[in-house]
């Protein structure tokens, strides 16, 4: 019988999702992009570690997010433009949504793969219309990604990234609630009520 695998406690789970970005917009408050840029390296690196130390598992979204990180930050540091990190959010972005799409193509969600447990008793159907509904906002997320890049001074991009990206993700996950309540989730959490959040 599998051992069920450890999980963060929920401010810890909090602290490694977001503290990256956090640690991103404070250095780049009080040093400017570069050192911002160096800062989000080591906190995401950090973040990485605590979930591997915790809970022997780096979530796969963290990792692929860690490696992009590692070297588009490097090349801004580098060769010292601002550009490289501000293209990291697009590729990350056009990453996910290729990967969705693709999978829908084939006829699977890859979405249940890294949610599954998260999300019982959601239905096929379900599956796959929130695995579209994440594949669109995701290139919704690319375009304005783009846009800002293109016309916000580099603080007003930080910000962007850092609020404007998190609340409209937020907002996003909470309005996919009606539509996977329709396929089953509420149903089976009555019957079987999901594990304290992480």
């Amino acid at each position: 019988m599998d051992t069920p695998r450890a999980k963060l406690s929920g401010p810890l789970k909090l602290a490694v999702d977001l503290g990256p970005l956090l640690v991103f917009f404070v250095a780049n408050k009080y040093g400017g992009l570069f050192v911002a840029t160096a800062a989000f390296m080591a906190a995401t690196a950090v973040a990485m570690a605590i979930s591997w130390l915790k809970t022997r598992h780096i979530p796969v979204m963290l990792l692929f997010t860690g490696v992009i990180v590692a070297v588009f930050g490097g090349l801004t540091l580098w060769l010292q433009d601002e550009t490289f990190i501000k293209l990291k959010p697009t590729l990350i972005y056009g990453t996910f949504a290729a990967i969705l799409f693709f999978g829908l193509a084939r006829g699977r969600s890859y979405l249940q793969l890294v949610l599954g447990d998260a999300l019982p008793g959601l239905d096929a159907a379900g599956w796959t219309k929130l695995t579209r509904n994440w594949a669109l906002f995701f290139l919704a997320l690319l375009a304005a990604n783009e846009v800002a890049r293109q016309i916000l001074t580099t603080d007003q991009w930080v910000s962007f990234k850092v609020w404007g990206v998190t609340v409209a993700t937020l907002v996003f996950a909470m309005a996919q609630a009606p539509m996977m309540m329709r396929h089953g989730v509420d149903q089976e959490a009555k019957k079987d009520p999901p594990p304290a959040a992480d």
